[in-house]
């Protein structure tokens, strides 16, 4: 940005249409590692000339959790759409998701997404083995020994307070005892397939299109309080999460994230109680 003498009038540097085209058109390309089409609708062209032209871009998070978020947000948007076949191809060729991550990110999401959504991450993946000529690796089942029950619970409770840095609820319902606490915190989070960093985004995306205040706030704090995630990351979370999930659902988002950065700072809780 120039000053000059323009009676206050601030001179700014132009940006060239030509350029940001280029850019988006070569971003296209390499992280979907596919031709890019010359776009025949307005619309085509708003994923060339804003979407990887400027937000794919831009260096506040890195493109692996870029790809993480996209590939959940359009699993769990309910509507088919090749562009999850192309987040999947480009996190591979791009070396920045193993097909093992990925398949630990289809079981993920389906918690926090619903089952349907993990079908749709499991399905690009084989779309994209059997496109690229890949061969499809095995997984390691959920548990291969036998396991003490009660110890499992504790386990998840653990987990629980390492995942969201404050205590989880009692097992008083199925819900929290086999659901929350036995499979969600005492197997899954636990699984060294992908690391706590890679599972937050795929639980923010589904806790934010959820539309349940709790979860929101309280994940958005305890991505975090925990360090998994900066202040700026969050915000570059939002930003990205809105691509798919639309500009008004991010809007509240950002809002909590807002909210829950000055607790994290002031050290209190979620609820803007002191720390014991």
């Amino acid at each position: 940005m120039d000053e000059s003498d323009t009676g206050g009038v601030t001179a700014m540097t132009l940006l060239n249409p030509k350029a940001r085209t280029e850019r988006g058109h070569a971003q296209q390309e390499t992280l979907l590692g596919k031709t890019a089409a010359e776009p025949a609708t307005l619309f085509q062209s708003s994923w060339r000339d804003y979407i990887f032209a400027e937000v794919w871009t831009r260096d506040g998070l890195d493109l692996r959790s870029r790809y993480l978020i996209s590939i959940a947000s359009v699993a769990e948007s309910g509507v088919h759409s090749e562009r999850l076949n192309d987040y999947v191809r480009g996190a591979l060729l791009n070396d920045s998701l193993s097909q093992l991550e990925l398949r630990e990110a289809a079981l993920h999401c389906a918690i926090y997404g619903g089952w349907d959504s993990g079908t749709a991450i499991d399905k690009a993946i084989d779309f994209v083995l059997t496109e690229q000529g890949i061969e499809a690796q095995g997984y390691d089942p959920i548990r291969a020994e036998p396991w003490d029950p009660q110890e499992r619970l504790q386990k998840g409770a653990a987990e629980f307070h390492n995942v969201m840095t404050f205590g989880g609820p009692p097992p008083v319902a199925p819900y929290f005892e086999g659901g929350i606490l036995n499979f969600v915190f005492g197997e899954v989070w636990h699984r060294p397939g992908l690391d706590q960093r890679g599972r937050r985004w795929l639980t923010l995306v589904g806790v934010a299109n959820s539309s349940a205040d709790i979860p929101i706030r309280t994940h958005i704090y305890g991505a975090m309080a925990s360090g998994n995630a900066s202040y700026e990351e969050m915000n570059e979370f939002v930003l990205q999460y809105a691509v798919h999930a639309g500009w008004p659902r991010a809007s509240y988002v950002q809002g909590v994230v807002f909210e829950m950065a000055e607790k994290v700072k002031k050290n209190l809780t979620w609820d803007g109680k002191p720390k014991e």
